[in-house]
């Protein structure tokens, strides 16, 4: 399982790759995802099928970079309403394995629609990448009905200036 997520975090990080200034805010309403969202760059959207909560699940991505910063949003519908807060927790894992972070500081999150669960969380953590370089994360997972969400912000260093804009920006739709 972490392998596939491996590589869906890889693809995050080498589709965000171009970067376009930072002070051109946009929403955008990825079509079926449910969601609302704030970006300071256009996205690029990717899908891959992943094993996620014992499952072959389809997980979609949207992505982009601005100012040295990666920005993405991913989305999957789990189908199962008994694996939702595993197929949370399995992501929440995967993000810290990534950057072999062993500690992260956790807030409580609100995005507005969204089902509550008992992972649901923003998180923060700093690790490496597999090359050794130091980097910073921010991620915030959450849940409606059957569909889960992860939002991240990476960089060498996430100010809340890139964060609060970003996180702020997330609301579910009807």
């Amino acid at each position: 399982m972490h392998a596939v997520l491996k590589s869906l975090w890889w693809a995050l990080v080498v589709a965000g790759c171009g970067c376009t200034p930072a002070d051109e805010w946009r929403e955008l309403r990825p079509e079926n995802s449910g969601i609302v969202a704030s970006f300071p760059c256009k996205p690029d959207r990717l899908a891959r099928t992943i094993a996620l909560a014992g499952r072959d699940t389809r997980m979609e991505m949207l992505v982009c970079s601005a100012d040295g910063l990666t920005f993405g949003l991913a989305f999957a519908d789990i189908g199962d309403p008994r694996s939702v807060t595993r197929a949370l927790a399995e992501l929440r894992a995967a993000a810290m394995a990534n950057l072999r972070a062993t500690a992260a500081s956790e807030r409580s999150l609100a995005v507005p629609g969204m089902t509550p669960n008992e992972r649901a969380a923003r998180l923060r953590f700093e690790g490496r990448r597999p090359d050794g370089v130091a980097m910073q994360e921010q991620a915030a997972f959450f849940v409606r009905g059957m569909r889960i969400y992860q939002a991240t912000i990476l960089g060498p260093t996430v100010a809340e200036s890139a964060s609060e804009p970003f996180f702020g920006g997330l609301r579910l739709t009807p």
